[in-house]
C-alpha cells in the first residue's frame, strides 16, 4: 500500500524475528567491520536457495486454486460467498493442518488483531471514532461468519479461529505431492471504509445516494507454507500486508443489474452483462490508441439516477495470481486501451464516478499502459492480459486491479499537486503488479521487499513520464531529513513490518533511495539494470528472501555491495562525509589563499502555488535528459499535456510573487607551501597545482566520495572515488591530485547523489550553496483521499485547458 520490525535471536533466521543485527567480527577497530561480508547474517545456502540468489534444484512452493461464487446486497450492504478451495502439498512435509487468513475480521471488535497498539485521548474526535475506541464484550457485527466448511465429500471438518487466522485440522496428514479439497461458506456484513478505515469496505455518496465497493480480502484465502519459515500465519493488523499463494480463480459475482464490476482477470461472459453498444466499445477499445469510453459519463450519471432492482452475475477468470479484488458500482465511467508488451496486447482500463473524471478520463488509462511498459523494461515482460486502477478515494493494489485517489473541484479544475498525486499513485499502484504480485515476496514480514522494491520504480516510472515530474522519493536528497534524525527514532530496513514507527520512510523511502544510489552511484546503469532484471526473472511466481535480492545482485553484476547492504539495510547511520581541509601547493612556492566559501538561502511565499517542479534537479533527471535513446510519455503522447505541463515550463503565465534570496560568506581556508624544487622540477611542476583533500567520516555510513572540481576559468572537474577508500580507515580518508589549473572551489557530492545529510561540510573555496528547494504537499480533502480542494492555477489563468 501504498502511497504512505526485538532483537534477532538466531541470525541464520533473520526472516523470522523483528530485525536484523548489524555484527561486526572486530567492532573495537577502526576498519574493516563495514566491509566484512555478511556472512552468518543472511541464510545459509541450500538447494531450496543458492549462495548465487537464485532457487535451488529442489526448490518448492504451494498452490491453492478458488472457484468462489458471491452475492452483493447493495442494500443490506452485506457480502455472502461459497468457494470450493483445492489446496496442493508441493512441499516434501507432511501437513496435519493448513491455515487460512481471515482477514476481514480486522474491523471485529472480538477477532481483530490489532490488540498491541497503544492509543491516546485525542484532542478532538469523531463519535464514529469513539465508538470504535470503547472497549465492548458485544460482537459489533464485523467479520466473517464461517457458515460451513465441508470436505468434498460434504463432512464438517474442524476448525479453529484465532482473530484473523483460521486452523482447518485435517483428518489424514496431506503427504507431499497429494491435493485437499475443501468447501467454505460464509457471509460478513461489509464496513463504511471512509468511517472504519481498511483497505476494502464501501464509500456512500449522499448526493446522488449511490455507494462504490471496494472487495478486498474478501474471502478466505491459503496462508503460505515455505521452505523458509513453515507457516507464515503472522495476524493481520492493518499495516503488515499478505503473505499469499499462488493459484487459479474461477470467480461469479451477482450485483446489481446497474452495476460495473471490474476485477482481477478477464471476465469471461461480457457479452452477457454489457448492452451491445458497451461490448462493441471494449472491442474497439482493444486497438485504440487513445482511452475510448465502454461506459460513458452521461450513461454513468444516468444509472446514478435510475438504479436497478435486478441482478446480474459477472464471471472472472485469472490463472496464476496470488489474490482477487474487484470493485463494483453503477456510478463508474469505464475505459481503455490496449498496450503492446513484446508483441502481446495487454488491456489497460480504469473505472470512475464523475467526481474524478477531469483528471482519471484524461491520465489515468495512459499511466497505468505507461507504467506496465516502463516496469517490464526494467524486470521481466507484463505477463497478464489486463492492468486496471479504480478511483476509490484509496491506495492498493491487488493482481492486475488497483484502487487509487485524485478527484477534482466541483468545477472540473484541480491543482497540481492533485495531478502529480494521482499519477503518482496510479503509477505505484500498478506497479506493484510486479512487486509483489509476481516477485511474491512476504509483506507481512519485510514490506520493504514490495514497498521498497516498488518505490524505487516507481521513481523510474515517474522520472519518464515527464522529466518535469517532481519524484518526492528515490532521489538520494529526498531522504536526507529522515537520515537526520535521532538514532532511538529509527530501525535498520530490515525490521518487521509491525515494529516500524516511521513506516513510510523506513519501508519506502529508504529502500527506494538506496536501489537508486546502487544504480546510478555506486554500480551504473548498466550493471544494475542487468542485475535487477536478473532477479526478477529468477523470482517471478516464487517467493523471494532479502538474501536471494542481495546474493542475485552481486551475483549478476561482479559487485560486491555487503557493505552497502550492511550499511544501509542493516544500520541505521546516515551519510555525513566532510571535507575537512585542502592543502595547497605550488611548484613556483607562491602561496595560495582561496577565497572565502558563500551560502545562498531562500525564501517567500507566493498567492497562487508556483510550479511543482523540484528547484535542484537530481541525477537521474538530468542522465535522463542526456540520453537520447529515453523519449518521455509526454512527448510520445502530446494528449497526456495539459495545463500545467505548460505552467511547468513557462509556457502558461500565472500571477505569483517572486522568491528573494540572501547570500551569506563564510570564512577563507589557509593555503600550505611546497620546497623549493629543482630547476628540472620546476621546468616540469612549475605550472601543475598541487591539492590534498582530507575527509571524515561523520556519519558512519561509508560511501563513495564525489569529488567536484571548479577552477578560476570556470570549467569543471568530477572525481569519483569508490566507498572503498575508506577500508583502512573508516572514519578519516584523504586524495592527492594534481591539477594543471588552479582550483576556485571544491565541493562534494554535487549532484546530491549520496544523501549527505550535512552540505555545509562539503565544500571549500567559493562555492555556492544550492537554495532551499520548496516541497509542496498534497492537499487535503477532509475524509476522501485525493480530493482537490481551492483555488488553484487552472481556475485563475484564463487560457488553461
Amino acid at each position: 500500500m501504498k502511497k504512505l520490525f526485538t532483537t534477532v535471536l538466531v541470525i541464520s533466521s533473520l526472516v523470522k524475528f523483528g530485525h536484523a543485527q548489524d555484527i561486526h567480527n572486530n567492532p573495537g577497530s577502526n576498519h574493516g567491520n563495514k566491509f566484512e561480508q555478511l556472512g552468518t547474517i543472511l541464510t545459509t545456502p541450500n538447494e531450496q536457495r543458492t549462495a548465487s540468489g537464485a532457487p535451488g534444484v529442489k526448490y518448492w512452493q504451494q498452490r491453492a486454486d478458488y472457484n468462489i461464487k458471491c452475492e452483493l446486497d447493495e442494500k443490506t450492504q452485506t457480502l455472502t460467498g461459497s468457494e470450493t478451495i483445492t489446496y496442493f502439498n508441493n512441499s516434501p512435509d507432511p501437513l496435519s493442518y493448513i491455515w487460512l487468513q481471515l482477514d476481514e475480521n480486522e474491523h471485529n471488535n472480538l477477532k481483530t488483531s490489532n490488540y498491541q497498539s497503544s492509543s491516546t485521548m485525542p484532542r478532538a474526535a469523531t463519535l464514529q471514532s469513539v465508538d470504535r475506541s470503547e472497549k465492548s464484550d458485544k460482537d459489533n457485527g464485523y467479520g466473517f461468519n464461517i457458515l460451513k466448511l465441508t470436505d468434498v465429500t460434504g463432512k464438517t471438518i474442524p476448525y479453529t479461529i484465532n482473530k484473523t487466522m483460521m486452523r482447518i485440522d485435517l483428518p489424514v496428514a496431506l503427504k507431499p505431492g497429494q491435493q485437499y479439497i475443501f468447501n467454505v461458506n460464509w457471509n460478513y456484513k461489509i464496513s463504511d471504509r471512509m468511517v472504519y478505515g481498511g483497505r476494502g469496505g464501501y464509500e456512500y455518496f449522499p448526493e446522488d445516494k449511490n455507494y462504490l465497493f471496494t472487495m478486498t480480502q474478501w474471502y478466505p484465502r491459503l496462508c503460505v507454507y515455505s521452505d523458509f519459515q513453515g507457516w507464515q500465519n503472522h495476524q493481520f493488523t492493518g499495516r503488515g500486508e499478505f503473505a499469499l499463494t499462488f493459484g487459479n480463480f474461477k470467480v461469479q459475482m451477482t450485483v446489481p443489474a446497474d452495476h460495473i464490476i471490474g476485477a482481477t482477470g478477464e471476465c469471461i461472459n461480457y457479452s452477457g452483462v454489457l448492452t451491445p453498444t458497451q461490448f462493441a466499445r471494449y472491442q474497439k477499445a482493444k486497438t485504440a490508441k487513445a482511452p475510448v469510453e465502454i461506459v460513458t459519463l452521461a450513461e454513468a450519471k444516468k444509472a446514478e439516477t435510475t438504479p436497478s432492482a435486478a441482478k446480474k452475475k459477472w464471471v472472472f477468470q485469472a490463472n496464476n495470481v496470488r489474490d482477487f479484488a474487484w470493485g463494483s458500482s453503477r456510478k463508474f465511467v469505464w475505459d481503455g486501451m490496449g498496450q503492446n508488451i513484446e508483441g502481446k496486447t495487454v488491456m489497460c482500463m480504469s473505472y470512475y464516478g464523475k467526481e474524478a473524471y477531469n483528471l482519471y478520463s484524461k491520465f489515468s488509462t495512459r499511466a497505468v499502459a505507461h507504467t506496465i511498459k516502463t516496469y517490464s523494461d526494467f524486470t521481466i515482460p507484463y505477463p497478464y492480459p489486463v492492468a486496471q486502477s479504480v478511483e476509490a478515494a484509496n491506495g492498493m493494489e491487488y493482481p492486475m486491479i488497483c484502487f487509487n485517489y485524485g478527484r477534482t473541484e466541483k468545477d472540473g479544475t484541480y491543482s497540481e499537486s492533485t495531478k502529480n498525486g494521482m499519477l503518482g499513485v496510479v503509477i505505484h499502484e500498478v506497479g506493484h503488479n510486479f512487486f509483489p504480485m509476481i516477485v511474491n515476496s512476504d509483506e507481512r514480514q519485510w514490506t520493504w521487499m514490495d514497498e521498497g522494491l516498488n518505490s524505487f520504480v516507481e521513481y523510474l516510472t515517474e522520472e519518464l513520464w515527464d522529466n518535469k515530474f517532481p519524484v518526492k522519493k528515490g532521489a538520494a536528497y529526498t531522504i536526507v531529513d529522515y537520515m537526520k534524525l535521532p538514532k532511538d527514532e529509527l530501525e535498520p530496513i530490515m525490521t518487521n513490518s509491525e515494529n516500524i514507527v516511521r513506516f513510510g520512510p523506513n519501508a519506502y523511502s529508504k529502500p527506494a533511495t538506496g536501489l537508486n544510489i546502487l544504480r546510478e552511484t555506486i554500480m551504473g546503469r548498466e550493471l544494475f539494470d542487468f542485475a535487477f532484471k536478473q532477479y526478477a526473472k529468477r523470482w517471478a511466481f516464487k517467493h523471494p528472501t532479502p538474501a536471494d535480492l542481495f546474493r542475485t545482485m552481486e551475483d549478476a553484476s561482479g559487485e560486491d555491495l555487503d557493505w552497502f547492504w550492511r550499511g544501509w539495510f542493516y544500520g541505521t547511520d546516515p551519510v555525513d562525509i566532510s571535507l575537512d581541509s585542502v592543502k595547497v601547493a605550488k611548484a613556483d612556492l607562491s602561496a595560495t589563499k582561496l577565497p572565502g566559501n558563500g551560502g545562498v538561502n531562500g525564501g517567500g511565499a507566493s498567492k497562487v502555488a508556483p510550479p511543482a517542479v523540484n528547484s535542484f534537479e537530481d541525477l537521474s533527471k538530468v542522465l535522463n535528459r542526456e540520453d537520447k535513446k529515453i523519449k518521455f510519455y509526454t512527448d510520445r503522447d502530446t494528449a497526456a499535456r495539459d495545463f500545467y505541463w505548460k505552467y511547468d515550463r513557462g509556457l502558461a503565465s500565472v500571477d505569483t510573487v517572486k522568491y528573494a534570496s540572501i547570500v551569506k560568506a563564510k570564512g577563507a581556508q589557509p593555503a600550505t607551501e611546497l620546497e623549493t624544487p629543482t630547476d628540472a622540477e620546476k621546468q616540469k611542476y612549475g605550472e601543475k597545482y598541487f591539492y590534498e583533500l582530507s575527509f571524515s567520516n561523520k556519519g558512519g555510513m561509508v560511501m563513495p566520495i564525489i569529488v567536484e572540481f571548479t577552477f578560476k576559468d570556470g570549467s569543471k572537474q568530477l572525481d569519483r572515488i569508490p566507498a572503498q577508500i575508506w577500508r583502512l580507515n573508516e572514519k578519516k580518508a584523504s586524495k592527492f591530485y594534481v591539477q594543471d589549473k588552479e582550483v576556485a572551489s571544491i565541493k562534494l557530492d554535487p549532484m546530491r547523489e549520496t544523501a549527505d545529510i550535512d552540505e555545509t561540510n562539503n565544500v571549500w573555496g567559493k562555492a555556492v550553496e544550492p537554495s532551499k528547494f520548496q516541497l509542496f504537499k498534497l492537499k487535503a480533502g477532509g475524509p476522501v483521499r485525493g480530493q482537490s480542494v481551492g483555488v488553484n492555477p487552472m481556475q485563475v489563468s484564463a487560457g488553461a485547458k
